[in-house]
């Protein structure tokens, strides 16, 4: 198998660079954010590098710096635009071996049997999947703020 396609993230890249990825938020020096498919939570995304890495421990320290810098970055325009009370991030890379982040905004009105579960505990299958009608008008919000505040963003 051609190594540029060997996971879902190195496929999503591919489509992200071809500017065929509809979830498509904004480009960033470090790699592109995206909205998650399917959104579990409103607003959940995903940060994954450009190009693609095994995991964080394979970049070079400055690129890992970066990295983490513009993940926390996306994390604050989370906070703001969805009305946020905390981000959770998470990389594992278990199943998908190559690096990526999850940002998932936590709110405070979620439901008292979710508000304190990690989001893999979640019916994943119940999520609605990223659509242009529902989910459009949240992604660009996101994009036009990450314009804003993330040096070298680009729409």
């Amino acid at each position: 198998m051609d190594v540029s396609m060997s996971t879902a993230i190195h496929r999503r890249v591919v489509a992200l660079r071809a500017g065929t990825d509809p979830t498509r938020i904004a480009r960033l020096p470090v790699g592109w954010v995206v909205l998650g498919d399917p959104q579990v939570l409103e607003g959940y995304c995903l940060l994954l590098p450009d190009p693609v890495v095994p995991h964080l421990n394979a970049l070079a320290v400055a690129e890992r710096t970066a990295f983490l810098a513009a993940m926390a970055a996306v994390g604050d325009v989370l906070q703001v635009e969805c009305r946020a009370v905390r981000i959770n991030y998470a990389m594992f890379g278990n199943v998908e071996p190559a690096l990526h982040a999850h940002l998932f905004p936590r709110r405070a009105d979620e439901p008292a049997e979710r508000a304190t579960a990690q989001p893999w505990a979640w019916d994943w299958g119940m999520a609605p999947a990223f659509s242009e009608a529902a989910h459009g008008a949240l992604r660009d919000r996101l994009r036009r703020a990450l314009l804003r505040t993330v040096p070298g963003a680009l729409g």
